[in-house]
């Protein structure tokens, strides 16, 4: 028996779902940026809440990756370091990078569901149950950005940094 293999017996996780954990934790790291490139676009426009949101938003992005890195690593597994590119700083409006981010948290929800559905199905219940808590903070997630993309409808036609004002910066 080589090597690897022992290594392999040794996990808690299936290789297969450690696999898409680590895709995902190049998802999050990449989110992260993303929030990084709106937090300066908003900076940029004295656009404070929006900044500070989206400056939140990047941290939350890397812990999440930082939680799924330490979970692979304490199982057996062997977590990697993803690179990030191809990270849009050029936007065209506020609302258009809520809808961005909105887009981007539906993107993660379908990978974390991915990564659940292929947990259960090689009955690797330690990732099944880890993904629990990515599952309802998906949920929270997205329900924040289409609160916040609703602001912009109640507000339309309203000064820009007026609409910021009512943003939550949290």
């Amino acid at each position: 028996m080589n090597t690897s293999t022992v290594i392999r017996k040794q996990m808690s996780i299936h290789p297969d779902v450690m696999d898409l954990l680590n895709n995902q934790i190049a998802m999050e790291m990449k989110a992260s940026a993303s929030y990084l490139a709106m937090a300066s676009w908003c900076d940029q426009r004295e656009l404070l809440n929006s900044k500070s949101f989206f400056y939140k938003q990047a941290e939350e992005e890397r812990e999440h990756a930082m939680k799924i890195f330490a979970f692979i690593n304490d199982n057996g597994g062997a977590a990697i370091s993803p690179s990030v590119d191809n990270v849009n700083n050029d936007f065209e409006s506020l609302r258009g990078i809520y809808e961005a981010g909105l887009e981007q948290e539906i993107g993660v929800t379908e990978s974390i569901f991915k990564i659940f559905k292929a947990a259960r199905k090689e009955s690797d219940f330690i990732t099944e149950v880890f993904l629990q808590w990515f599952i309802n903070e998906q949920s929270e997630e997205e329900d924040t950005f289409r609160s916040i993309i609703d602001v912009f409808d109640l507000m339309e036609g309203m000064p820009l940094k007026m609409i910021d004002e009512r943003l939550p910066s949290e």
